[in-house]
């Protein structure tokens, strides 16, 4: 039987959930950590533009920071959190402190706030006098943040291509030299040094390395700046001093900002001294542990090792470290850790001992006082996985699996490789390593999986139409019809314009909102069937389920349309799904093909065809949920759905369990929305929706649906001894629907994370009695208004509930009344950094405390 590799799309996702492997947590990560942060910093100071008073602003506090989202406090507040407001860095008028007086703009406090003017002329009597008193000392917000090309970007996004940066020598620590960045996939730059436009001296290092530093920063601290000691010789002394040149006057004109060095760590002063012995994961082939020792101490900060070789024709590897350096390691780490040791080129005895090998040389260990953090492992386990950049092509990223973890080093198999190499070895603190989803968030290409397919026995689930498609044509005449096309009719019938994807337009039951957006705006000009084939791939893989729309995409035709059959492919769960679909083939008929498929998708049928749909769709779609799309709902197809069943009073066969989903990391930049803010979103661009591909089918029989949301949510409370599901849980998905008497959806109910309002709690007594008492039982009775809670009262309010043991996490982020009614299930797993589990278990009592607030405090 013949077994070959196949080139699969690889998906983390699933990947992980089919093998039941376990994702390495992306908090270990410190590197990718900070990258992600924002630029501005707590305790920095805007002038911020008055409300309904022109010309006129006052000073305010960052109190914290949510992607482009900043929470400031107005300067006279004083630590009173009453006040505090969010805004939008990319549509607030904010300015650095100084720029009113240097336009003649007007500093006073809002006219408005009556309680903040009282407190700043109680105290001061005088607001020149308050602002003298609170800017001393203080520090602004850069102003390249808030105006121009570089507004409201994170710190990794700063450093565009083309930047120049000063690197550190790799064997003289006091020695720089200017490098240019050709490109920044979320932090790691890939840097050429100026002089040389030879792309094979490119160097790979992520932005807090501590070999880079600002355009400058070597004249400020009296340092040379001198070509690379190994590369001196390929220019000539002159062409290096123009190169420079160039390369600085271009800097000039726009400068790196310094806020991109914030976050780098600052050295520590180490301990070692020349001829010292230790060990350290070989710095040119990082597959095994072997003796160095220190050669020179160039100052406090660095000292230089070298990898022992006894032999008389040896060329001596040299490597400048610091204290903290990734991979050194005292003497006996590997006999204590039951790691093998090489031994030394050159070493006549077969058996390594180290207190043979002192004694032979005359050299002393380093002691262990010298390496402070030779134990930490960061939270990394045997058999996680992660992303690491192959040591031996450092531009290649790979999937990488732990095989062994000791003290602080990893060791890794790398995966997919076209030569097979041993598990390389890498610190726990090396930036070389990246989470779960690293380079599907940067759009960087990862190297995975090859999977053994069986020839004879591959399997291809195929979609069965539940209706006789007209008998499609043969081969042979469907090639000569290809054929003429190509050769006839070209710019004529056949052929039409762009098809235009309206992002904004109402996705229905099947589609994800969120992949619609990522789409191109419009596809074509071509042949007719072969840009709509396009585009039926695209919704199709936009799909929660694209088996699904395959089964509905077969109904969609019409015996008048002059056709050609095509086949549409989407994978599911490691499945291959396919089915032969009636394409029309003139441009007359494309429009009306367009709206029969938004109609069989239960979308807006503007969602995609040849019109385009700017701000207003002509079928106000945008007030449309995921619920409902009543236009649509006038047939039932395949078996009695669930709902049904409940309705006759018939007997059903419950849903299948699902599968506990698994936490990916996923660096994705999203414009992030808070509850109080302005926005021109649609209620429905507002909402999160949960793919919940968690249940196998593979025949459409298979698929357990029903005919409306309130009847999906009252089974699944029914179900919930049999499938084990927490009953919180189950109240929350129920919270999460927005049912109407009349809602007949048979996709399954998706999960969203909007509050539930006040009208919506009272619809729901409508609902199942079970539902009812469900509710009455969970119903939580507020003695005061959460609007008011302080941070102690929230902590007291979490600790009292059955997630007692996140309430650190509350009193370590201030959390109060008003920041937790503000909470959602994405801000909740984003911020607080928690599994999916206990964000929705976290979720449910913030649910009971808004459902409460409404019923006995809202007006």
């Amino acid at each position: 039987m013949d077994c070959v590799e196949e080139e699969v799309d690889f998906n983390w996702e699933e990947y992980l959930e089919e093998t039941g492997a376990t994702a390495a947590p992306h908090t270990s990560f410190r590197h990718v950590e900070l990258s992600l942060q924002s630029s501005f910093q707590p305790g920095m100071k805007l002038e911020v533009a008055n409300k309904g008073s022109l010309d006129t602003y006052w000073v305010a506090t960052i109190i914290t920071t949510c992607g482009q989202l900043l929470l400031l406090r107005y300067s006279g507040y004083g630590d009173d959190r009453k006040a505090d407001f969010w805004c939008d860095v990319m549509t607030a008028e904010l300015h650095p402190v100084g720029w009113c007086a240097q336009n003649n703009k007007t500093l006073q406090p809002p006219e408005d706030n009556v309680y903040l003017r009282a407190a700043i002329k109680e105290k001061y009597g005088d607001w020149t006098e308050f602002l003298i008193k609170e800017l001393t000392g203080s520090r602004t917000a850069p102003a390249n943040l808030l105006e121009g090309p570089l507004k409201g970007k994170n710190t990794v996004d700063l450093i565009v291509v083309g930047c120049i940066l000063e690197v550190r020598d790799a064997f003289e620590p006091r020695v720089y030299w200017a490098a240019r960045v050709q490109c920044n996939v979320g932090g790691r730059l890939c840097l050429n040094y100026v002089g040389l436009n030879d792309s094979a001296y490119d160097m790979w290092m992520f932005y807090l390395d501590t070999r880079l530093r600002p355009l400058g920063w070597a004249k400020e601290n009296n340092l040379p700046l001198k070509p690379p000691t190994d590369l001196c010789d390929l220019r000539s002394s002159s062409e290096w001093t123009e190169a420079l040149d160039e390369a600085t006057t271009e800097a000039l004109k726009s400068p790196l900002p310094l806020e991109v060095f914030k976050d780098h760590a600052d050295l520590s002063t180490h301990s070692f001294r020349a001829g010292m012995k230790l060990e350290m994961v070989s710095p040119k082939e990082p597959f095994h542990i072997c003796p160095v020792s220190v050669t020179k101490v160039h100052n406090e900060y660095y000292f230089q090792i070298t990898v022992d070789d006894l032999t008389a024709e040896a060329t001596p590897t040299h490597v400048v470290c610091y204290a903290d350096s990734p991979g050194i390691l005292p003497v006996q780490w590997c006999l204590k850790n039951g790691v093998g040791l090489e031994r030394p080129q050159g070493f006549e005895s077969q058996d390594f001992d180290w207190a043979d090998y002192l004694k032979h040389t005359g050299a002393e260990a380093a002691p262990d006082v010298c390496f402070p953090n030779a134990s930490q492992s960061r939270g990394f386990c045997k058999d996680m996985w992660l992303e690491a950049v192959n040591p031996l092509q450092p531009s290649e990223l790979c999937v990488a699996r732990i095989t062994q973890v000791k003290g602080r080093l990893l060791w890794l198999r790398l995966e997919g490789l076209t030569k097979p190499q041993p598990d390389c070895i890498v610190d726990v603190e090396s930036m070389n390593i990246f989470p779960v989803g690293w380079c599907e968030a940067n759009g960087y290409p990862l190297t995975h999986l090859l999977k053994t397919v069986c020839l004879p026995q591959k399997k291809i689930a195929v979609v069965q139409p539940e209706k006789q498609l007209a008998p499609s044509q043969p081969p042979d005449a469907l090639l000569n019809l290809c054929s003429s096309m190509d050769t006839g009719l070209v710019n004529g019938k056949y052929c039409c314009s762009q098809l235009f994807i309206n992002h904004r337009c109402f996705s229905g039951p099947y589609l994800n909102k969120g992949r619609i957006a990522e789409l191109p705006k419009a596809v074509g000009p071509g042949k007719c069937a072969v840009v709509l084939k396009e585009i039926l791939t695209m919704l199709i893989n936009s799909a929660y389920k694209p088996g699904r729309v395959l089964r509905e995409l077969q109904m969609v035709e019409d015996p008048q349309w002059n056709c050609q059959e095509e086949t549409l492919k989407a994978k599911y769960k490691g499945k291959s799904y396919r089915s032969t679909m009636r394409i029309v083939r003139t441009v007359d008929q494309v429009s009306d093909f367009c709206r029969r498929v938004c109609e069989r998708l239960q979308c807006c049928p503007n969602l995609f065809g040849p019109t385009i749909v700017s701000d207003t769709c002509p079928e106000n779609c945008f007030s449309q949920t995921k619920t409902k799309y009543t236009y649509y709902k006038k047939r039932k197809v395949g078996r009695p759905s669930l709902g049904e069943n409940a309705q006759d009073g018939d007997m059903t066969k419950p849903a299948r369990r699902r599968k506990k989903r698994k936490a990916i990391f996923v660096q994705k930049k999203r414009r992030t929305s808070i509850v109080g803010c302005h926005t021109t979103e649609s209620p429905q661009d507002s909402d999160y929706y949960y793919d919940d591909e968690d249940e196998d089918f593979e025949e459409w029989g298979s698929e357990v649906s029903s005919s409306s949301p309130r009847e999906e949510a009252s089974a699944s409370l029914k179900d919930v001894p049999r499938r084990g599901r927490p009953p919180r849980r189950a109240a929350l998905q129920r919270r999460a629907t927005h049912p109407g008497p009349e809602t007949t959806d048979r996709s399954s109910p998706r999960r969203t994370t909007r509050s539930v309002s006040y009208s919506q709690n009272q619809t729901a007594k409508n609902t199942h009695t079970k539902t009812e008492n469900f509710e009455e039982e969970d119903r939580l009775v507020l003695e005061t208004n959460p609007l008011q809670w302080s941070v102690s009262d929230v902590v007291d309010f979490i600790t009292s509930t059955d997630c007692a043991s996140l309430a650190k996490i509350f009193q370590e982020q201030d959390i109060d009344g008003q920041a937790l009614l503000l909470l959602t299930l994405p801000t909740v797993q984003e911020c607080m950094d928690l599994k999916l589990g206990p964000a929705i278990k976290l979720c449910h009592q913030i649910e009971r405390v808004k459902v409460a607030f409404y019923s006995q405090f809202a007006n």
